[in-house]
This record gives C-alpha cells, sequence and structure tokens, in this order.
C-alpha cells in the first residue's frame, strides 16, 4: 500500500514538470496566435459641419458599430520576460449612421468603411519562464488605415451621390492578454485591447454639399485564439 502514495507523488511530480516545461518562455520563441477578434468603438466625435447650412450642426454627431473578424496575433520573446507583439486581422468592415440633430432627419445609415489596425507592442511577462499560466501587458503604437469608403444609399437619398474620406490614424497602444499552456507547443489566449483612434471624416456630394467630422473611434479590441510556439 505504501507504493501507492509514492506513485501518485511520482506522477504528480511528473505533472508538475511537465506542466513547466511545456509553459517554458525562452529568447527566440516565436508565438503564433489565430482566432476572433472584435473590434467595439467607444467613440465620440465633433458635430457634423456642413458649410453651406452656416457651420456646426447642434445635435449631430456620428457613431461607428462593432465588427468581429480573423484575429492574428505574434509574440517575438527577447528574452524569458519582454517581448514584441503584433496584433493583425482580417479587415473590419463598420457601418457609419449619423444623428441630423437639428436638421430634423433622425439617425441615418451614413457610410461603411473599413480599415486595417495593425499594432505593435512591447510585451512584458511577469511569472518565471516556466509557468503554464503567462499573464502579460504591453504598451506600443497603433496605425490604423480606412480604405473602402462607401456612402450609404440611404444619406444619398437625401444630399445625392457623395464620396467619403477617411485619415489615417497614429496613436497609442495598451494590451493585457493571457497565454495557458495546453502542450509543449499549443496555447489558448485571451487579450484585450484599447486602441486610440482618431480620424477626420469629410463627405462631398454631387449638389455641392460637404460634411466634415472629426472622430475619436478609440476602440476596446477583444480576441480569443488558439496558439503555437515555435
Amino acid at each position: 500500500m505504501k507504493s501507492i502514495p509514492l506513485a501518485l507523488s511520482i506522477s504528480l511530480a511528473a505533472v508538475t514538470i511537465s506542466a513547466q516545461q511545456v509553459a517554458a518562455y525562452e529568447v527566440g520563441d516565436l508565438i503564433v496566435r489565430a482566432g476572433i477578434a472584435t473590434v467595439a468603438p467607444d467613440e465620440s466625435s465633433s458635430e457634423l459641419a456642413i458649410p453651406a447650412l452656416g457651420g456646426d450642426i447642434a445635435g449631430s454627431a456620428a457613431s461607428v458599430d462593432d465588427n468581429t473578424q480573423l484575429g492574428i496575433t505574434g509574440t517575438y520573446m527577447l528574452n524569458s520576460h519582454w517581448g514584441l507583439g503584433l496584433l493583425a486581422a482580417t479587415p473590419f468592415s463598420h457601418d457609419v449612421s449619423a444623428k441630423t440633430g437639428a436638421l430634423g432627419l433622425g439617425s441615418v445609415d451614413a457610410a461603411t468603411v473599413k480599415h486595417l489596425p495593425p499594432t505593435l507592442t512591447l510585451q512584458f511577462f511577469p511569472l518565471a519562464a516556466d509557468s503554464a499560466f503567462q499573464p502579460y501587458i504591453g504598451a506600443g503604437i497603433n496605425y490604423t488605415v480606412f480604405f473602402d469608403e462607401s456612402v450609404d444609399s440611404e444619406l444619398e437619398s437625401v444630399l445625392g451621390s457623395g464620396k467619403l474620406d477617411l485619415d489615417d490614424s497614429w496613436g497609442l497602444a495598451l494590451e493585457a492578454g493571457v497565454d495557458i499552456a495546453l502542450s509543449d507547443k499549443w496555447l489558448l489566449n485571451a487579450a484585450l485591447w484599447y486602441l486610440d483612434i482618431d480620424t477626420d471624416a469629410k463627405f462631398k456630394f454631387d449638389s455641392g454639399v460637404s460634411v466634415a467630422t472629426k472622430v475619436d473611434i478609440d476602440p476596446w479590441v477583444y480576441a480569443l485564439t488558439l496558439g503555437y510556439k515555435f
């Protein structure tokens, strides 16, 4: 009977050693993760400016909806506690709506835009390199490029055929996440980013009317991914 506790102790020790080995992060490790990522704008905007109507329209504003896409992240370990992180994704597509305020048209669908928000961060992993549970925090920069902007038919029915242009954005990025080891190579990751994204939006219509607004999108980005350590 004494052999049973001994066997259990040996088994537990083996599991502990295994858990430590599978999660070890070392200099030169490359961790690639892929899964779902959601961009949830926490936006605010200036009032819509329509020069032909005398300037800013009281009570007006623009808003941007959420979108979920394939998210891809990577970490290159500089040593056992520091890494360089990269956030990438397939293009996010957002519907933009406009509150017309004093114009009295209510809320109208204004546009659809796509963007890519590549983000580079310096990440800090505070726990021991052999921990199977690896939380981390990071800070860095985000560059957001907007493309395929199109004016919605609902807005065009009011102001005529139009075009939309959004300026690209540079801003601060903050992140927090955790890697959970599943084996010596595979891991599960959950992560959160805050991105400082500001853009100037300019609508131009064939009728001669132009509309401009500054939008602080400032989204939270949530990701759940499966990772592999090379």
